[in-house]
């Protein structure tokens, strides 16, 4: 297999964007992602996918929504690949739904939150995580299934003085990327494969290596919907990711559009100050904006979700929704077999001749029962009480809503799109449950039905069929 190594430089311009008009719907500004509509109706085979590039928390890094949104996008215009991921398995419970990835020891985890995230730490790019080598010949591996083999690998680390190197193996044949550099600075180095291929292993080689990010794609059209997100994080946290790695990531993964998914942790911190979390989105979305380039921006506000914390009752200005529900009882019905009638003796009595053929029917000797009455059942589930959602959900929600509208980006109202405030009650006990019992995340069906909610609103805007 022959591998073509590229490495590219290109500025980035910038121009303001225009103000766009309030936002009232579930949907708003999607006028902003037209570029995009336009890229997917294009449906040019030959070429680079269509990417969407998603960043935010555990929402994000669970894939159950990401996963749902990724199937329904490449099923109707076609697989580009897996898209971004952190490298190797920087936490224990990383899912990499579509892919396979290993690591041996002699990797350090580096982070913008949680374990790895104290000062000093390397540079970490849109991952959220980096890999620091702490032993010659510590390896990684990423391996695809059928459907997300792919024709280019992208692979970001640090060069820097005295660094080793990565020794990058597609395939029968193998490259050396080597760090050794007179200055520090982030590098992305890509290997374009003639044919498509489903696993790609990185070693470390001589002195500590850095990674910060990796990538796998299919060039032939379609769509790649990435996701990169750190459990428990906030969009503060994004914040501690360097400029130059991410100028340099978005220069090698070229996002055609950036699905920005954070407010569930900012709406239950202890204190939500709605001037600090404004802050904090316009500075983040400026500054997206200055590094990728004017890349369409799609918000998603908050989801509806819910806590039985006492200290969040005040978290913002406004009053806490309270979400108890009494006891419910539920009658589910369940299916009865019944064989086919057998018809009695003439005299309408012989009841062990009926038996004996309902046992013939059924091949055995034995009696068969037959069931005739019972054919539904009744649960009680139990009253919830003391649950509420924290007043800091609807302050992030408004605040993000808000800013979509004055700065130009489209905005989804995932929390009206579930039902409004106290939904999630609705998405935990309903039959069959969409949400963990945390009335937080999502389980596989609930990822499925908001992806369903989200591409059906972004269909009634225009996105191509």
């Amino acid at each position: 297999m022959r591998m073509r190594i590229a490495i590219a430089v290109a500025g980035m311009l910038v121009s303001a964007p225009a103000l766009a008009g309030p936002c009232n719907g579930n949907l708003c500004n999607a006028d902003e992602l037209a570029p995009v509509f336009a890229k997917l109706a294009a449906k040019t085979r030959g070429t680079r996918p269509v990417h969407i590039l998603q960043i935010g928390d555990s929402h994000t890094a669970g894939d159950a929504i990401t996963g749902a949104w990724r199937d329904l996008l490449q099923a109707r215009y076609g697989g580009g690949g897996r898209g971004v991921l952190a490298a190797g398995r920087p936490y224990a419970g990383y899912l990499t739904r579509g892919v396979t990835a290993t690591m041996s020891s002699g990797w350090r985890v580096n982070g913008t939150f949680g374990a790895g995230s104290a000062q000093p730490r390397p540079a970490i790019g849109v991952a959220g995580f980096s890999m620091t080598s702490t032993t010659p010949g510590a390896s990684m591996s990423l391996t695809s299934d059928g459907a997300q083999s792919f024709d280019r690998f992208v692979l970001c680390a640090i060069a820097r003085p005295g660094a080793g190197a990565l020794m990058v193996r597609i395939g029968a044949a193998e490259s050396r990327f080597d760090l050794d550099s007179n200055t520090e600075r982030p590098e992305c180095r890509t290997f374009a494969l003639d044919r498509p291929n489903p696993s790609v292993t990185v070693t470390a080689d001589g002195a500590p290596v850095t990674i910060t990010s990796w990538g796998t794609f299919r060039d032939n059209g379609g769509v790649v919907l990435s996701n990169v997100g750190v459990v428990g994080s906030q969009l503060i946290h994004f914040s501690r990711t360097d400029d130059a790695v991410l100028k340099e990531e978005f220069r090698s993964y070229r996002p055609d559009m950036i699905v920005l998914a954070y407010g569930t942790n900012e709406g239950f911190s202890p204190s939500v100050s709605p001037f600090g979390y404004e802050t904090t989105l316009r500075s983040a979305i400026g500054r997206l904006r200055r590094l990728a380039g004017n890349v369409p921006i799609l918000m998603l506000g908050a989801p509806d979700a819910a806590s039985r914390q006492l200290a969040l009752l005040n978290n913002a200005p406004g009053g806490a929704v309270s979400c108890s529900v009494p006891a419910v009882r539920v009658t589910t019905a369940v299916p009865v077999v019944v064989p086919a009638v057998v018809a009695p003796s003439a005299a309408g009595q012989d009841m062990d001749a009926t038996i004996a053929a309902l046992a013939a029917q059924s091949g055995s000797s034995a009696p068969v029962v037959v069931p005739v009455a019972a054919t539904t059942t009744t649960t009680v589930k139990p009253a919830v009480s003391g649950l509420f959602v924290p007043p800091g959900m609807r302050a992030v929600r408004d605040i993000q809503r808000r800013i979509a509208g004055e700065l130009g980006l489209a905005f989804w109202d995932w929390g009206a799109r579930m039902g409004g405030p106290c939904s999630s009650t609705q998405w935990v006990r309903g039959t069959p449950s969409r949400m963990r019992g945390d009335y937080v995340h999502f389980n596989s069906l609930g990822g499925r039905d908001i992806a369903g909610r989200l591409q059906a609103d972004l269909d009634a805007a225009g996105m191509p069929r």
